[in-house]
């Protein structure tokens, strides 16, 4: 029995050693943990700039008449009419249009258009006025979207990479969300967004343990923002160690294991022919 409580002890105290190395408590990957739950708070920032330049665009034109809309539709996103019969391709091959450095786009027919800073909905709008105005569709419906919302998340993530959204608003938990979260070893108050907006590059901080998160300008992310979850001090300090000590120490808790088992059944056999001698 002696022999039993050794051993057991040894493997508690060594469980413990490694639970305690490398433990992250829950008060250090908690989020927005300053806020009061069921509470109610105004989001202030701004969730989109509005178009900017290297947008690629896709833009539909709609009619009940679906052959006026032809000329201001892209070749792969033309509705065909055959013999009375509307068909539509769909949108895979759509090039979209690329605003320009000077925030402009060739619209067809109607020719280059200023669009940086509107909002999708403004620019909509815009191409359904000067289509019914200069008498093309009386009945225009314009749709724009965004093709290619693209953010790259980087660091203490569960799945790294670059990220395409739909639409033109994704928060940074949206984002998170999308690769996994951030692990345990991730720091929840220094999230840093890089963000480049004509031609001005700008390095913010996020605190995602703190409610304030919510007014931060970078808590809507933008086209190409880049996001970087940076490491907290315990995986640092590990990863200044020795990258085989973990093998070390399961190469040594087996070579325990093992001793350990031996040992008692060496004693173990020892007292069962004692026992039978006498």
């Amino acid at each position: 029995m002696k022999t039993r409580n050794v051993k057991n002890a040894l493997f508690s105290a060594v469980a413990v050693a490694v639970l305690f190395a490398s433990c992250t408590t829950t008060e250090e990957i908690a989020y927005f943990k300053d806020a009061t739950r069921d509470s109610i708070m105004a989001v202030n920032s701004q969730f989109t700039k509005g178009i900017q330049a290297n947008d690629l665009l896709n833009i539909y034109v709609e009619s009940e008449t679906p052959q006026a809309t032809i000329p201001f539709n892209q070749e792969t996103n033309k509705i065909a009419v055959t013999d009375g019969a509307v068909m539509n391709p769909g949108n895979n091959n759509v090039s979209g249009y690329l605003v320009s450095n000077q925030g402009t786009i060739i619209f067809p027919v109607l020719g280059e258009i200023q669009v940086l800073g509107m909002t999708h909905a403004e620019l909509a709008a815009e191409l359904q006025r000067q289509l019914r105005e200069q008498g093309h569709i009386r009945d225009a419906v314009v749709t724009v979207k965004l093709m290619n919302f693209r953010v790259s998340i980087l660091g203490d993530v569960a799945r790294p990479g670059t990220i395409q959204a739909t639409g033109e608003r994704l928060t940074i938990f949206e984002a998170l969300s999308m690769v996994g979260d951030l692990t345990i070893y991730g720091q929840r108050y220094n999230v840093t967004v890089l963000r480049e907006e004509n031609g001005v590059r700008t390095i913010g901080e996020l605190d995602l343990s703190s409610k304030e998160v919510f007014n931060s300008p970078y808590y809507y992310l933008h086209q190409n923002d880049v996001v970087y979850v940076e490491p907290n001090m315990k995986k640092k300090k590990t990863a200044m160690r020795d990258p085989m000590m973990m093998t070390y120490i399961s190469a040594g808790l087996s070579v325990i294991s093992t001793l350990s088992s031996v040992f008692y059944y060496i004693v173990l056999s020892n007292y069962y022919n004692s026992s039978r001698n006498n």
